[in-house]
């Protein structure tokens, strides 16, 4: 998990569900991967050969204010949308809309307990017990956890829900983990 900025392994929870991820159209799926540093997760999900059917494999970087800004992405919805170690509540209701019918939400960041531990410790940037449930009410929870994690020292919350509708035929497995 450690390491030079550009070289962190991709989140173990992002791995495990990374094959949950289908593409709604031709040239594999689209994912938005928001917040995403030094694009540890952009550079995994384009490593996998079973998320593309495109043997062109690209990503597009996008820098924006999301906080202070308008959304950049206005109107756009994504197969995915993948979010680590970032938390802004108010741009919950765009990051939702992002998600197109069927499609996968994958969101892994600190929570309560962290001011214990370490950084961040601000209420603002801790995720409340059981707050990504009340986020994603009305989808289909896939996974769930709440707790703490022993290396590094931290306390996570952690989901993969689908939004309800289906916007093509393809079926989520649960055999991913």
């Amino acid at each position: 998990m450690s390491g030079p900025h550009g070289t962190q392994a991709p989140s173990p929870w992002v791995q495990r569900w990374t094959p949950l991820i289908q593409s709604s159209g031709i040239g594999g799926p689209r994912v938005l991967d928001l917040a995403c540093g030094h694009g540890r997760h952009t550079r995994w999900l384009a490593s996998q050969q079973d998320l593309t059917n495109s043997p062109d494999r690209r990503a597009t970087t996008l820098l924006a204010d999301v906080e202070n800004g308008p959304w950049p992405l206005e109107g756009q919805q994504f197969d995915a949308v993948v979010v680590t170690h970032y938390l802004w509540r108010p741009l919950w209701p765009v990051l939702l809309a992002a998600v197109r019918p069927g499609g996968l939400l994958i969101y892994e960041t600190f929570a309560t307990g962290n001011e214990t531990v370490g950084k961040p410790s601000r209420p603002d940037f801790l995720l409340r017990h059981g707050e990504l449930l009340e986020v994603c009410a009305g989808w289909r929870v896939v996974a769930f956890e709440d707790g703490y994690l022993s290396d590094p020292p931290r306390y996570i919350q952690r989901i993969v829900a689908v939004r309800p509708g289906t916007d093509h035929p393809g079926r989520h497995p649960l055999g991913a983990g």
